[in-house]
């Protein structure tokens, strides 16, 4: 039986100062001022079109991802959340996250974002090596990014995570550790770490850049890495996501659970449990910034409205829990996809015997062998 999962809200500020290389996120370098007061108006509009999609539901989660979200002065920030709060339900101690670079200009007012509403801010700092950053063609250098974290911890800012980058261009198995004993140091409650991929469409996947590690150095780095995090307290929980205790990241584990998210903004995406039949939709907006502003809040801004027909379903909600270190319930698949247990279970089977998941008492979860093989155990579930 389908039941309508909680839903949260993403919103997409697409302009960054420069795009960086190995980027393959909807980002645009801003040229000139930018138009922060039109997008947010645009940002309205978008929601508006979109209410009927979540008409009284509770929002649990916010997550203002880009581009460089904290571009944005605080004022546009608060401008949108009031707006927003009016329009939907927003939950008691809802979690509102705003992704944020080191480096930029608009560090200095972490207390106003704070009073905006925001309560965790997540760093996209990559490495505390500044020879790293150059070749990574990050805009910030090492003491930026520490200066950064340390203004948002005196604003009063305690949900602070740290994004980090391994693998990387002349990056040793020392230096990797480096950047976690660095990153532990200043104390953040929540930490991503994450191996370089050349993705498609990106400047290193048509240059790739010298000195890349090869997979053995970057799996010791991934098993090296993990190991200094555990001592210090961060618990995996999710492929590439650590955590102290009572610190996990609550829109995160929304999407891996499967839940639903409202997706505004250019190249937003949005997945939603919908009507009395319970249909599950994909919508997406249109990625050009220009574009979106020109046709947001009515049927021109939308690039896609695809329906998650039952046979897709599986895949699409291994691809999100099989990521979970505590993977899933065969419960919570029935009730996230509408489908019965027993439209999995020889594929389960399969994962089970490569020693890919182990299954007990209705529980579903990845080994460390699965963990590593992600892609290999979630392509039993692609439709037939």
């Amino acid at each position: 039986m389908l039941t309508t999962p909680p839903l949260s809200l993403y919103v997409h500020l697409p302009w960054c100062v420069r795009k960086c290389p190995y980027c393959d996120f909807n980002s645009h370098e801003g040229r000139g001022a930018l138009p922060f007061d039109a997008y947010v108006d645009a940002l309205i509009a978008d929601l508006e079109h979109d209410l009927p999609l979540a008409w009284g539901r509770p929002v649990h989660t916010v997550f203002f991802g880009g581009g460089t979200p904290s571009l944005f002065p605080p004022a546009a920030i608060d401008a949108f959340l009031q707006a927003a709060s009016a329009r939907l339900r927003f939950a008691p101690g809802l979690e509102i996250t705003l992704e944020t670079n080191p480096g930029t200009a608009e560090h200095g007012r972490f207390d106003e974002y704070r009073a905006a509403g925001v309560n965790r801010i997540s760093f996209g700092i990559q490495s505390f090596d500044d020879g790293c950053l150059q070749r990574l063609g990050r805009i910030h250098d090492s003491a930026q990014a520490v200066a950064a974290v340390r203004l948002a911890q005196d604003a009063g800012l305690d949900n602070i995570n740290l994004d980090l980058m391994y693998a990387l261009p002349g990056q040793t198995l020392s230096m990797a550790e480096r950047d976690i004993e660095r990153a532990i140091a200043l104390e953040p409650r929540h930490l991503s770490h994450y191996q370089l991929t050349l993705e498609p469409n990106t400047v290193f996947a048509a240059r790739p850049p010298a000195g890349l590690p090869d997979d053995d150095a970057s799996w010791d780095m991934q098993d090296n890495c993990q190991l200094l995090m555990a001592q210090a307290g961060y618990a995996q929980y999710e492929v590439s996501a650590y955590a102290q205790p009572g610190w996990r990241c609550a829109h995160n584990l929304n999407y891996w659970h499967f839940g639903d998210y409202l997706g505004i903004g250019a190249g937003a995406h949005g997945k939603l449990t919908l009507g009395s039949g319970q249909s599950i939709r994909r919508r997406w907006k249109v990625k050009h910034p220009g574009a979106y502003l020109a046709t947001a809040g009515t049927a021109a801004a939308i690039g896609g409205d695809d329906s998650i027909e039952p046979r897709q379903r599986p895949f699409d909600y291994m691809l999100n829990a099989l990521r979970l270190v505590d993977g899933f319930t065969l419960d919570e698949f029935e009730a996230r996809t509408g489908l019965p247990r027993a439209s999995i279970a020889g594929r389960l089977d399969v994962a089970e015997q490569r020693g890919w998941i182990t299954q007990s008492a209705g529980a579903v979860c990845p080994t460390e062998s699965g963990r590593r093989f992600t892609n290999d155990v979630i392509s039993l579930f692609l439709e037939d």
